[in-house]
């Protein structure tokens, strides 16, 4: 198993992400390799400033990115010799199994639909994230900010792919989908959510229990909540200030410490060809790691060919 690793990817490139590659060595299984796309003499230097074995990693030497600031689809095409762009590219000559990038993520988007390309049958892949349970437990909501405007056939299908995900990488069984709305009854919400509803409520593709309302998402009605990109995305900004108002404020508690993004490193984009995860612009090491390690779960799990086997 080969996975890539942007280095030059982030705020705090390339040591963030090196020691986040040191860190997720000793936690990923011994058939797994980690790709380093970047600066390979910086990084070998580095490696063995850290007393680590510089052929511990395999490499592909760059010193372009693409910039936080750039037009991701411009600077995509214009930059064939980009961290990202060469990521992208040996994802889809199969020689990498996933590619992880904490880069610029309209151009990670763009190379996930213009390289590796979407699933046949899937109208629009997305992204997902993770929301801590008062039991424990966590639920995934999607989409979290690729599609800002959906149709119901498009959210429907984020139930079948939210439902494959809970279930094959974070082994939930017969995941609960809901979707979420303004009230729990059929009839409520606009005309898409109420489309929506019509679609999901006799669905065999997943188990749908109906809609869901915001002051539920952290209980256990659901575990797979369905929005469109611009809902799922202010739902996320909102969870994040709140973690970081709490950290502020020099408050401590244990179900409020879940919401920290680092012990979750990134975000799959679900219903392309490939693994791809995209990462926080300010990961840390620890961010770093636990996202390589969600890569080598996606790989392990196949989780790209089973959702092909459901849309084919």
């Amino acid at each position: 198993m080969k996975i890539g690793f942007d280095i030059l990817g982030g705020d705090f490139a390339p040591d963030h992400c090196l020691n986040g590659a040191i860190e997720a060595l000793s936690e990923l299984k011994a058939e797994s390799r980690l790709v380093l796309l970047g600066n390979e003499e910086y990084a070998r230097n580095f490696f063995k400033q850290k007393g680590i074995a510089p052929d511990k990693f395999d490499y592909v030497h760059t010193t372009e990115t693409i910039e936080m600031g750039e037009h991701p689809t411009k600077a995509y095409s214009q930059k064939p010799n980009s961290s990202l762009f060469l990521g992208f590219k040996l994802m889809k000559e199969g020689i990498l199994d996933a590619f992880a990038s904490a880069g610029n993520t309209g151009a990670m988007l763009v190379g996930s639909m213009f390289t590796v390309k979407a699933i046949p049958g899937v109208i629009r892949p997305c992204i997902t994230s993770i929301l801590p349970k008062e039991n424990g437990g966590f639920g995934l909501i999607l989409d979290v900010g690729t599609n800002a405007d959906c149709k119901p056939d498009v959210l429907y299908q984020f139930g079948i792919l939210g439902s494959i995900f809970a279930k094959e990488v974070y082994k939930i069984q017969n995941p609960k989908v809901a979707l979420l709305n303004i009230g729990e009854e059929p009839e409520k919400g606009n005309i898409v959510t109420q489309a929506t509803h019509t679609l999901m409520k006799d669905s065999k593709d997943f188990n749908f229990v109906g809609n869901i309302e915001g002051r539920d998402l952290f209980g256990d009605h659901a575990d797979v909540i369905v929005c469109e990109g611009f809902v799922g995305n202010v739902v996320l900004k909102t969870a994040e200030a709140f973690y970081k108002l709490i950290k502020t404020r020099k408050r401590s508690d244990e179900y409020f410490d879940r919401f920290n993004y680092e012990l979750y490193g990134g975000t799959p984009v679900l219903g392309v060809n490939s693994n791809v995860i995209i990462g926080h612009g300010i990961s840390s090491p620890l961010a770093f790691k636990n996202m390589l390690l969600l890569a080598e779960t996606m790989v392990e799990v196949n989780i790209t060919q089973k959702i092909k086997n459901v849309f084919q």
